[in-house]
């Protein structure tokens, strides 16, 4: 429906998004290491020994010795890591660029990493209480991604966002507007498509979560629905001082308008 491309929206409590820079590069660190640099072979191992199957932990079904890496309870955060091709995992990273600095600001270093993580792991156990006896393995971080476009809309319902609409257009929007027709989107077509090879019961469900941690896991004083509209940068004004040597008062001196300049 629409891609990110900016927000106008500053950071108040954080110099640096460490956390948000942190989680894109050890995913594309991952991607590289099971997609890029193996075998297919490998890239497929890797696949079912880190993304999460829902029969495994809902159906009493078991995973083939050779490919058990971790124990199953890691696999509900391990599958955010994995992406199936470089648009899989570009779109996601867009996303948690866009929107996840401001979460991280909202929330602080830690806890937003622990937003992140909680968000991941609720979106994997909804998308196995829809579908528990799937053997098919669940991966991508778009459960955690929605977790932050969740927070993000909660927090900052107001702040426009140039975003690409039908993959063409570029519009500045209030982010409420693209925010919640997108997590609409996927509502619908969880009713619609519960068994198609998007996961959007992983959406619904890291939704869910964000929605509901941003509550708890904000920093003290952070608001919700910020109604601070943030101006563009090209429209801003800098007010700047008079040089130190005329005084405030002082009536201006005539200037002499020669003939050429």
């Amino acid at each position: 429906m629409f891609i990110p491309l900016h927000d106008r929206n500053g950071l108040k409590h954080i110099k640096l998004q460490y956390v948000t820079i942190g989680l894109i590069i050890a995913n594309v660190v991952v991607w590289i290491l099971t997609g890029v640099l193996v075998p297919e072979s490998y890239a497929v191992a890797s696949v079912f020994s880190f993304g999460f199957i829902p029969a495994i932990t809902f159906g009493g079904a078991s995973l083939d010795p050779s490919l058990l890496a971790l124990p199953d309870n890691a696999t509900l955060v391990t599958y955010a890591f994995l992406h199936a091709d470089v648009m899989h995992l570009g779109t996601n990273m867009l996303f948690l660029w866009v929107f996840g600095d401001n979460v991280e600001d909202a929330m602080g270093h830690a806890r937003y990493f622990i937003f992140y993580i909680l968000c991941a792991a609720g979106a994997a156990l909804f998308h196995g209480l829809i579908a528990p006896l799937s053997q098919a393995p669940l991966i991508g971080a778009s459960g955690a991604v929605s977790g932050v476009i969740a927070a993000y809309v909660l927090l900052h319902p107001k702040v426009r966002v140039w975003v690409l609409v039908f993959f063409r257009i570029p519009l500045p929007l209030p982010a409420f507007i693209p925010l919640l027709l997108w997590i609409a989107q996927q509502f619908w077509m969880l009713l619609i498509d519960p068994n198609g090879s998007v996961s959007w019961a992983a959406h619904v469900g890291g939704i869910l979560s964000g929605g509901l941690l941003v509550l708890v896991l904000r920093r003290r004083g952070v608001p919700l629905f910020d109604r601070t509209m943030v101006t563009p940068r090209a429209v801003e004004h800098r007010l700047e001082r008079p040089p130190a040597s005329v005084e405030p008062d002082a009536e201006p001196k005539k200037k002499t308008v020669r003939w050429g300049r």
